[in-house]
């Protein structure tokens, strides 16, 4: 056990953060542990990831202070926060997947010979990379390029990289979100290897499940703001509700059975390239949500890729309303009412270099013209709706 498991590490006072139109944060505090499992938790918009962005050097308060082992420190950019050994394991990963294993985790900060030529120690790199590997219980080659490996043993490569300099606050966006089951396990089991450790984690997830399993306390932000802290012994599913939404959902929602006769959207014999050997079919009903579920890697994406027209089937029949449906590319699928939420916001959802109103409306300009000219106007009343 760490034996200064339990002083006080980090404090974040008053922290307010504004972006154009909204304020994001407001008046926020925050308090970590030394080797402790901090999760926040909210929902989308909550704040969340405006606040630990901050921590990281991402993005710079607008009023607050941050204190660091007693001191208080201002953390503006990505640097100075690896520099007070604060490391950022994003949901979508940072690592480039054509160098190896060890020249990504020394990306920047490569050691250095002590001779004349100030050359890279390449020895020293995969020395140290094998130890950092061992330290988390992964066994792989230190030679093994990024593009060759899981995404779950890449995210633990992202975790190794921050071990190599000697972090003391871990920071995991939404950790989870493209692993499997067990490879979620092997996560948790390290995360819980580092606490014992002295490292101080800060855990964000949507899935409370995992976050009654894994965190020692819990933070709930609702519209920026702190609504409540949980101990060990409060963690439950409905007290983590409940501080999330201000309510008791069972009280206001009751499940709907709604009975049709007709389904609404039926896909028959449908093969994607990914399975073959693999025939699909089923039916959803008007009013209804059919969950397609999977490991990663079952297909799940594949066939939502082919149903809206990104990627050709090798064989099936969409039908709406009873209606043969030709869906040869993604125009068609809008055309005919169907819309896809990606798995991979950032890459395959949005223009992030763009503004909210502007990537709502993108996939409908045709209807906000007159005369080929967009009517920004227009563009703005629906995007307020």
């Amino acid at each position: 056990m760490y034996d200064k498991q339990g002083q006080r590490l980090l404090e974040m006072r008053g922290i307010t953060k504004f972006f154009p139109g909204v304020r994001a944060l407001n008046d926020v505090d925050l308090e970590l542990n030394r080797g402790e499992i901090l999760a926040i938790i909210g929902e989308n918009g909550a704040g969340k990831s405006t606040l630990v962005k901050i921590l990281g050097g991402i993005y710079y308060p607008n009023t607050g202070k941050i204190i660091l082992d007693g001191k208080e420190v201002v953390v503006d950019s990505v640097q100075t926060a690896t520099s007070l050994r604060i490391a950022f394991v994003h949901q979508e990963l940072n690592l480039s997947d054509n160098l190896d294993v060890g020249s990504n985790i020394f990306l920047g900060r490569e050691p250095r010979k002590k001779d004349f030529f100030n050359l890279i120690d390449q020895k020293k790199i995969y020395k140290d990379t094998e130890e950092i590997l061992k330290r988390i219980d992964m066994q792989c080659s230190p030679y093994i390029l990024l593009r060759d490996m899981a995404i779950s043993s890449q995210q633990m490569v992202e975790i190794a990289k921050s071990l190599s300099i000697s972090a003391q606050i871990l920071i995991m966006d939404e950790p989870t979100s493209s692993l499997s089951g067990h490879e979620t396990e092997q996560l948790f089991k390290v995360l819980k290897e580092l606490r014992s450790q002295g490292v101080s984690i800060i855990y964000i997830s949507h899935r409370l499940g995992e976050v009654k399993e894994v965190a020692d306390r819990v933070m709930v932000l609702r519209d920026g703001a702190v609504s409540g802290h949980l101990s060990r012994e409060e963690i439950s599913h409905d007290n983590m509700v409940r501080l999330m939404v201000g309510r008791d959902v069972e009280k206001f929602y009751r499940r709907k059975h709604v009975i049709t006769k007709k389904p609404i959207f039926e896909v028959k014999d449908f093969i994607v390239p990914s399975r073959p050997n693999k025939r699909i079919k089923f039916s959803i009903y008007k009013g209804e949500v059919l969950v397609l579920a999977g490991l990663v890697g079952a297909g799940r994406t594949e066939i939502a890729h082919a149903l809206f027209g990104i990627d050709k089937p090798l064989s099936g029949k969409i039908l709406l309303d009873g209606k043969t449906l030709k869906i040869n590319n993604p125009q068609d699928a809008i055309r005919a009412g169907i819309g896809l939420v990606p798995e991979d916001r950032n890459l395959n959802g949005l223009i992030v270099e763009m503004a909210v109103e502007e990537n709502i409306t993108l996939v409908g300009l045709n209807h906000y013209q007159k005369m080929k000219m967009i009517q920004f106007k227009m563009v703005r009343s629906i995007a307020r709706e």
